[in-house]
């Protein structure tokens, strides 16, 4: 248990009304209050004891409502501190009171999400975090707002099989809570089978699984672009931490998931010209590399994976704050569109250069530590694969892959925004709260490069211990440094023979293509279908009921009005069959209805 009253306080009890206050306050104490309150999330993080939880009946149910173990802490400690930055970032970039509002509660839920102890907590914040981030991006309006109803549903439809697979497991297990609980399962994670796979996919949809990761690039460079700092951070890294706590073993399956993931992200991201769809293709690519060291399930490749967590929000949030820098001055989304911005924006073009190193793993940035965790965790901890050549595996050899195509990307995005070419007029660099917010961090992303101890005392598993570890790893070897070099000039390289063919290349489709319109079209034929078919049941009733009042009422007027009508038939030369028959199915219609309705 917590030592303290202080530590026994979880951070999302105090974000949540910090979020609303934030909200309602001037835009400049509301946004002090909202630094000010991260910082105080770090200190908890920090502080608080492992071990602290705290017990209590949710819905019945046993349930702990937060816990702290190595895994919830780093995932709470890179949380607050780049809700700091976020924020400070957030006011330097004029975003509003409520958008800042909307995105500290985002942060809340998430918080909530990686320090719940039991499977019913884990999933009341995952959905309460789809519903806080899609109100971050419907806040921004316009283009944002169906991008937003994409985004909730796609979530909606994850969380539900996530649902389905959390309660049939707690048919099996009769607990919701994690193992790591005193008095939890003597099992841990979700139960293999049907379970396991509705999992996989539900999880799957936060982490970008191919096929179910149009989400990303279709929302986030929609809303406003201190909201894509926060959005670049949550949601992905939040299912990383559910990837792990439903598959602690890991999963041959997911390993391979995220190893495709790596180069289709990469892949995908080199066709894009607009800045923040680059970027967000790069979450699904960076994020395929911490799913593959869940997947492979050993120590040191799940250390791998949550240090890739802790630097990705790093180098990710620093990337779309220099791209949002570059918006907020020249108005440009698009790489065609700009160039030489390195003379005009020193600073911005400086912190990029640093995240772009990080992402690529470059040595002396902190991607260079994490990625070579999770390399090396595939390379001997994992199968061989249908492709074992020159002694890498077939994992390995996708996230190789993915390491190249990584750094063609960034050079495509360095090259067209900052240093080819002139930009057509003057344009000032980021203001100093921008300035201060990316320099922090981009500090951060070398400290953890050259001092990769500091990364390693946070890890959940210790890479230096051989009895912890099925291999000691060391940042610089000479192999890994060699390897290191070798993905930065076959990126070179790479950029230099495909560059004149992307330059020529338009919008490449994605799955989105195919299934925003058949959702589309398809939900609303659906909607046009029920709606018609009531109209029609409902017509038909009122003409039964009508002829039915006009039949008892005036039975010897309705006789005479049906022979007439005969006999006029008759003369006319007109058969009634129809008529009749088309009154007596209303007639058999109208009272299947009512003896329904009266039964």
């Amino acid at each position: 248990m917590a030592t303290s009253a202080l530590t026994a306080i979880p951070p999302v009890a105090v974000l949540l009304p910090v979020a609303i206050l934030v909200a309602l306050l001037p835009r400049r104490s509301g946004h002090a209050l909202g630094v000010l309150a991260s910082g105080v999330a770090v200190a908890w993080v920090w502080l608080v004891p492992a071990g602290a939880h705290f017990r209590t009946t949710f819905l019945g149910f046993r349930a702990v409502l937060f816990n702290v173990d190595e895994f919830s802490r780093l995932m709470g400690l890179i949380f607050a501190l780049i809700g700091v930055v976020a924020v400070l970032y957030s006011y330097a970039s004029e975003a509003e009171g409520v958008q800042t509002g909307f995105a500290l509660s985002y942060v809340a839920t998430s918080f909530g999400a990686v320090f719940a102890g039991d499977w019913l907590t884990l999933l009341f914040f995952w959905e309460l975090m789809a519903v806080t981030s899609t109100l971050l991006v419907w806040h921004y309006g316009g283009k944002a707002v169906r991008a937003g109803f994409r985004y909730a549903l796609l979530h909606g439809i994850g969380g539900t099989l996530l649902m389905a697979a959390i309660l049939q497991t707690y048919v099996v297990k009769d607990t919701f809570l994690f193992g790591s609980i005193p008095g939890g399962p003597e099992t841990v994670g979700i139960v293999p089978g049907l379970p396991a796979a509705l999992a996989a996919v539900g999880i799957g949809v936060n982490v970008g699984f191919i096929g179910l990761h149009a989400w990303l690039p279709d929302t986030y460079p929609r809303p406003h672009i201190a909201a894509s700092v926060f959005l670049c951070v949550f949601t992905t890294k939040t299912g990383v931490y559910g990837m792990y706590r439903a598959f602690p073993a890991g999963n041959e399956a997911i390993a391979y998931m995220g190893g495709g993931m790596a180069v289709f992200g990469a892949t995908f991201a080199l066709f894009q010209n607009d800045m923040r769809r680059l970027l967000s293709y790069h979450i699904q690519s960076q994020v395929g590399y911490m799913v593959a060291g869940v997947g492979i399930g050993t120590a040191l490749s799940q250390a791998g994976a949550f240090a890739h967590v802790f630097n990705h929000i790093l180098y990710k949030g620093l990337l779309f704050m220099t791209a949002g820098v570059v918006i907020y001055r020249t108005g440009e989304e698009s790489l065609k569109k700009l160039g030489g911005l390195a003379r005009e924006m020193p600073i911005t073009a400086v912190a990029f250069t640093v995240a772009a190193l990080s992402i690529a793993g470059f040595p002396g940035f902190n991607g260079f530590v994490s990625k070579g965790i999770v390399i090396a965790g595939s390379h001997y901890d994992f199968v061989h694969g249908p492709v074992y050549v020159g002694g890498l595996t077939t994992l390995e050899w996708l996230l190789y892959i993915g390491g190249v195509g990584t750094f063609m990307s960034f050079i495509k995005f360095g090259y067209y925004a900052f240093f080819h070419g002139e930009y057509d007029g003057s344009v000032a660099d980021a203001n100093r709260g921008q300035t201060v917010a990316m320099l922090s961090v981009a500090a951060l992303c070398i400290a953890y490069g050259v001092f990769d101890s500091a990364l390693f005392a946070i890890l959940p598993f210790d890479v230096t211990d051989g009895d912890v570890i099925s291999h000691v790893y060391t940042t610089y070897t000479a192999d890994h440094l060699v390897e290191g070099f070798a993905l930065a000039v076959a990126g070179l390289i790479g950029f230099a023979v495909t560059k004149r063919p992307l330059k020529r290349l338009g919008r490449v489709p994605d799955v989105d293509s195919l299934y925003n319109p058949g959702v589309f079209y398809g939900t609303r034929a659906l909607v046009v279908g029920v709606t018609e078919l009531y109209a029609g049941a409902d017509r038909a009733v009122v003409r039964g009921t009508s002829a039915l009042g006009t039949i008892v009422r005036e039975p010897n007027e309705s006789l005479r009005n049906l022979r007439e009508g005969r006999a006029e038939a008759e003369q006319s030369g007109r058969p009634l069959r129809a008529g009749i028959g088309f009154s007596i199915l209303v007639l058999v219609v109208f009272v299947a209805l009512a003896l329904l309705a009266l039964g």
